[in-house]
């Protein structure tokens, strides 16, 4: 079996990927919010209101604290002269191999949280599906585009 990738996406991901858990946490509390205003009106079970709490609660432990950490740690790369390999999941972790002769195109794209924070995220089509290398600092993300297109190339002419 191959080694572990060792290259990692930029630790300033987990800035971006804590902000948009706390957006998403935010929508569990005005589902909360809703929850609570309902029980008080038609006179609910309080346990309901409890429950929408904790789960709030809990939404914003997960998301913001717990899961990017993971995600983070979990997350590497590492583009090869005849493939690039991918690993990441926070509970099942995945290692997947891309072949060089495969990929058709490479594009960067950014987001308004990404593009606050000068990241970047590469994505890699083949025939059959799309991989993404998410928070790549710019240059590095333009830089990789560039020398995964260049490999592709000559992987293409190859055959």
């Amino acid at each position: 079996m191959l080694a572990e990738p060792r290259k990692r996406i930029s630790q300033k991901a987990l800035i971006v990927w804590r902000i948009s858990g706390a957006i998403i946490s935010a929508f569990f509390l005005l589902i909360a919010g809703g929850i609570i205003v309902f029980t008080l009106i038609f006179d609910w079970l309080v346990w309901i209101s409890a429950a929408a709490i904790i789960l709030f609660i809990l939404t914003v432990v997960f998301s913001v604290f717990i899961f990017p950490k993971l995600r983070w740690k979990r997350w590497r790369y590492e583009v090869r002269e005849q493939e690039i390999e991918l690993q990441h999941g926070m509970f099942i972790v995945t290692r997947t191999l891309v072949p060089m002769v495969r990929v058709q195109h490479v594009d960067t794209k950014q987001g308004p949280l990404l593009r606050k924070y000068n990241l970047a995220s590469v994505t890699i089509s083949t025939a059959a599906t799309v991989h993404e290398i998410p928070a790549l600092d710019n240059e590095e993300a333009e830089e990789m585009r560039v020398f995964i297109s260049r490999l592709a190339r000559v992987a293409d002419e190859d055959v």
